[in-house]
Order: structure tokens, then sequence, then C-alpha cells
């Protein structure tokens, strides 16, 4: 795979920098698993996480002001957020999750958003680090200094609302891309979440995150990803808003697509707020 401390890196990459200096990166468990999974990230956390990793808790780590689930955090929320874990400025973070890529893309377009580059999400996460018998460590993490962050600007490109969705797909101009499994985009399976209607926003069109996976569960190389998205009606030099379920794994395709040198704005509200909003157009079938 192609390293880059931006976007993705690989265990290798990872476990070179902390044998060489564990002070060069710091590392951040960003799982996060579904409602009703029966899963608890922070549980999971004390059990088993990468030496020195810190916990971002995508949840808590978010507007607590906002009906919606995880939306994102207002600056000062993430400055302290950051300083706590600290995290200054230029500082190289490389967030994981215990599922592979899944909210650790969260936590990545999180920072990105907020203007902090030197993040990166690591390739196939926790998974692909137990398989390869690297080490792992347990119990309550020790304190971490606190760092001096200022409060940052957020970065508009990154960002989308319920109102340039719908302009996006009236005007066709730019693309939006819906990172749920077929059966949900189509409207054939129930949301997850209580009291959303089934089905897509008109003109959208359909990406399920794994198909910008290998079997591994690594991301795909960049012809992979150009070739999953151009099967899908996609045009990678288009403009692109990405949304999905709630905000998690749209950043999944904004990773991908900033692997491919395109910054894609992200629907934080998803199909969370479109899904449960009457005044929203709603389309089933494909």
């Amino acid at each position: 795979m192609r390293e880059d401390p931006h976007t993705l890196v690989s265990t290798d990459w990872l476990a070179e920098r902390l044998a060489r200096d564990p002070n060069s990166v710091v590392v951040l468990d960003a799982s996060w698993h579904l409602p009703g999974a029966g899963r608890d990230a922070g549980a999971e956390f004390l059990e088993a996480r990468i030496p020195g990793a810190r916990r971002f808790d995508i949840d808590h780590v978010s507007d607590h002001d906002s009906p919606l689930p995880h939306m994102a955090p207002s600056p000062q929320a993430f400055r302290d957020a950051a300083a706590a874990l600290g995290v200054g400025p230029g500082v190289q973070v490389v967030a994981y999750d215990s599922l592979g890529i899944f909210s650790a893309a969260r936590a990545w377009w999180t920072f990105r958003l907020m203007g902090h580059e030197a993040v990166a999400v690591l390739d196939s996460g926790l998974p692909k680090w137990l398989s390869e018998g690297r080490a792992v460590e347990s119990g309550t993490p020790g304190a971490v200094p606190s760092a001096d962050t200022p409060v940052p600007t957020v970065d508009p490109s990154r960002l989308a609302d319920a109102d340039a969705v719908a302009r996006a797909l009236g005007s066709g101009e730019t693309q939006v891309i819906d990172a749920r499994g077929r059966p949900r985009f189509r409207g054939e399976a129930p949301e997850p979440r209580a009291g959303l209607r089934s089905g897509h926003m008109p003109g959208a069109l359909n990406l399920p995150f794994g198909e910008v996976l290998a079997p591994d569960g690594t991301m795909k190389d960049e012809d992979g990803l150009r070739a999953a998205l151009v099967a899908e009606g996609i045009d990678p030099a288009r403009p692109v808003i990405t949304t999905c379920g709630s905000g998690v794994t749209a950043a999944i395709l904004s990773l991908a697509l900033e692997r491919l040198g395109r910054t894609a704005a992200l629907y934080d509200g998803s199909w969370a707020e479109w899904g449960a909003d009457p005044t929203r157009p709603v389309a089933t079938g494909p």
C-alpha cells in the first residue's frame, strides 16, 4: 500500500514508529459499534489495545446539544478533547478501531474537519494488528499530559448539511453517495434506529462502504477504488457529498476519495436526520 500519514498507514508503519520513538505518534482507539450490536467499545479498549493508545469516543467528542447521534463537536469542544488526549498542533495521529476500517474513519474526518492534517487511519486496524501477533496492553491507561492545543477553525469544504444535500440533488452538479448497504438504500430493510423511514434520497448513488475494502479488510489501492466508484456510476473527478446512516461509514467513502486526491464533504446528519424529517423526499428501489 501507499503510506500516507494524512490518510492511511499500515501496521508496519505504525509499529516501526512506536519502536523508534513512542512519542512520535499519538495512537487513538476510535472503536464504536452500531446500536444493538451488543458490544461495549470502552470496555474492549480496557481489555486490549495497541500499546500507548488513548480512547477517542465519537459519541463523547460530539455536539451534545444536538438530538442526532455523534454530530461534529464545536471547535472549542474538539480543542478540549484533543488537548486532553495530548494532541497539539502538528502532532501525528493514527486512529484505529476494532472492526478494521470503520469508526476510525469518522475520527480521521473529525480531525481533518478541524484542520488537523497529520492524521491517518490504521489500515485494517486492530484485527490486522492482532493477526500479526503484535503486542497489546490492557487495564486503565496512565494519565496523559494535556497539550497546548488552540481552538481550531472548521474546514467548510468537509461538511454538508441537509440543505446543501438537497441543492446537490436538485442541481446534479455534486454527486451524493450513500455508504449504507443496498437493502437499506433500496428500502428493503428497516433502519437500525427507530422512527426513520426506509429508502434513500432521490438521486443519490449507492456505494456500500465495504466495496472500497479488500477481502482482508484493508482499503483497496487507488486503481481498485476508482473501479469501485466507476462501477456505481460515480465520477471521482466531480464534487461529492458522502452520507450514510449517521455519518460514520460515510467517512470511509470520504477517506477513499481522499486517497484519490479528492476532498468530499460529509453530510453529518445523514439518514438519521433526513429519514426522520417528513419534509424531505424519500425514494425506494435501486
